[in-house]
């Protein structure tokens, strides 16, 4: 006979305890343990456990063996993948190169980052092709579509319904084939067991939950968006969507830290895992890959928020390089990569004398124990007196610039303004910092050379031993921090 107990569940980890803690053990948040009622029915099935051992013993020698379900890889059937664009080439360099059909793809981002729009526009795009479901749980039929006439969007072809707003079936038969579908269908709704019911009836070919955070499977007596509503909800969903070969998007919330909202099974269960950044107060908008097992990792779309939604960023240097014409001290500019895009981004430094016993260090875009490092560098090995100095650096435009290879942009930037020297704008700098002063070798440094040449740059200092590079460029090679600074400033290391 079934019976009921309660467990508590970390809603920020998914940690499980037979009794209720304020702070969790294993993540130690506070305030995170929400109480759980699940049905247990351990003795019948350990009954039936021993019953089928006996059983099992018993006919051993007259039970013929039973078929092999595992097959090896020559045997597994091959079936071409076409992968759909989405009518966004920004999007599509993220995905690996278009959607692939019946993929779950996560998008994350802070609210109002452009995560709805995004999705919406997509939908819009996709839907004079084939069949698109659009499930807004978190906002109403009329809503979705004054969003959509802000943006410009043609009206909802499919979206059918009545005074009360309900969703109403679509006239034509939801068992034709999905070129017969070809719309974008509208269902406002958050009860899961509905949304799998009008997946599997109208079988469209890309279906979007916005979101999943909002969505609650009625079995469990949990609120929705706690960790086992969205464990269950995203399970269901993904049967369904791998079955029908459905493409599925699914909008994720993020906590106050950045993570995605709920349990980290979540992004274990999806295919692809996207991060909407930016800052709110600016207008471009960066789409990341943190995870995607149908394409590379580390990729980086831009996108430009406007009056008609969002736009694509086809030039992103442009974006992130400052104005070359006015000069001023303190700024290096450096190409970053992002997976396999190379990016010209101005970086900014301040060095000005301290008011308070211990200076201050700031970083917007730059990793601060990395900045800790280098100034270290300069003060041991060039000897710039930095320990009683304020140092405040910035990536031009809010850009996360994280890879090493902006080590000796950094050094050279902080140089320049402790010695308010101005550093030619038309000189890129690329290289990495050791402990020792020295600079190493970065990767794909002709691709960085590349990008820096087709803006107009006419000189780069890269690392000493990279030799063999095909560039039109002024390439000058450093061994030291100190030759890089040099030759940098004009001598005024």
């Amino acid at each position: 006979m079934a019976k009921s107990r309660s467990i508590y569940v970390c809603n920020s980890c998914g940690a499980e305890s037979s009794q209720y803690f304020g702070k969790c053990t294993v993540c130690g948040n506070w305030n995170t343990m929400v109480e759980q009622v699940t049905q247990t029915s351990e003795p019948a099935q350990m009954g039936a456990v021993r019953g089928r051992s006996r059983s099992t013993s018993a006919t051993k020698s007259t039970k013929q063996p039973e078929p092999r379900l595992a097959r090896t890889l020559n045997q597994i059937e091959d079936r071409p993948q076409p992968r759909q664009p989405s009518g966004y080439e920004e999007l599509d360099r993220v995905l690996g190169g278009g959607i692939v059909p019946g993929s779950l793809v996560l998008v994350g981002g802070d609210p109002g980052i452009g995560k709805s729009t995004l999705l919406l526009q997509v939908a819009n795009y996709l839907a004079q092709k084939m069949g698109v479901l659009y499930v807004c749980a978190e906002e109403s039929g009329q809503q979705v579509k004054l969003r959509s006439q802000r943006l410009g969007i043609g009206s909802l072809g499919h979206e059918l319904e009545d005074e009360t707003g309900a969703a109403q079936s679509p006239a034509a038969p939801k068992a034709e084939a999905t070129a017969a579908n070809q719309g974008l269908y509208l269902l406002p709704e958050v009860d899961l067991e509905t949304i799998l019911m009008e997946l599997e009836s109208l079988k469209p070919t890309v279906a979007v939950i916005d979101s999943i955070q909002a969505l609650y499977y009625g079995a469990l007596t949990s609120a929705p968006g706690s960790v086992s509503q969205v464990r269950e909800c995203t399970s269901g969903l993904m049967q369904v969507a791998k079955r029908d070969d459905i493409a599925l998007f699914i909008v994720g919330h993020v906590t106050k830290e950045g993570a995605i909202a709920g349990p980290k099974v979540l992004e274990h269960l999806v295919d692809t895992v996207l991060y909407f950044e930016g800052d709110r107060f600016a207008s471009h908008r960066l789409l990341r890959s943190v995870k995607n097992r149908f394409g590379a990792t580390h990729e980086l779309g831009i996108f430009e928020m406007v009056e008609q939604g969002l736009q694509e960023v086809h030039n992103p240097s442009e974006l992130f390089l400052g104005n070359r014409d006015e000069a001023v001290p303190g700024i290096a500019t450096i190409v970053a990569c992002e997976g396999t895009r190379p990016l010209v981004v101005e970086l900014q430094s301040l060095v000005s004398p301290t008011s308070y016993s211990s200076p201050r260090r700031s970083t917007t875009g730059i990793e601060y124990n990395r900045l800790l490092q280098i100034l270290a560098v300069l003060e041991k090995r060039v000897g710039i007196p930095l320990s009683k100095l304020d140092a405040y650096v910035a990536s031009s435009g809010g850009l996360n610039v994280g890879e090493p290879a902006a080590d000796l942009g950094i050094a050279l930037a902080v140089a320049a303004s402790f010695r308010d020297r101005i550093i030619d704008p038309y000189t890129v700098i690329l290289g990495e910092v050791g402990l020792g002063g020295q600079v190493r070798p970065v990767s794909q440094l002709e691709l960085r050379l590349k990008e820096a040449t087709k803006l107009g740059f006419k000189r780069a200092i890269v690392p000493k031993g990279q030799g063999g590079l095909d560039t039109p460029l002024e390439v000058v090679p450093v061994a030291r921090v100190m030759d890089a600074i040099t030759a940098g400033l004009g001598g005024a290391a």
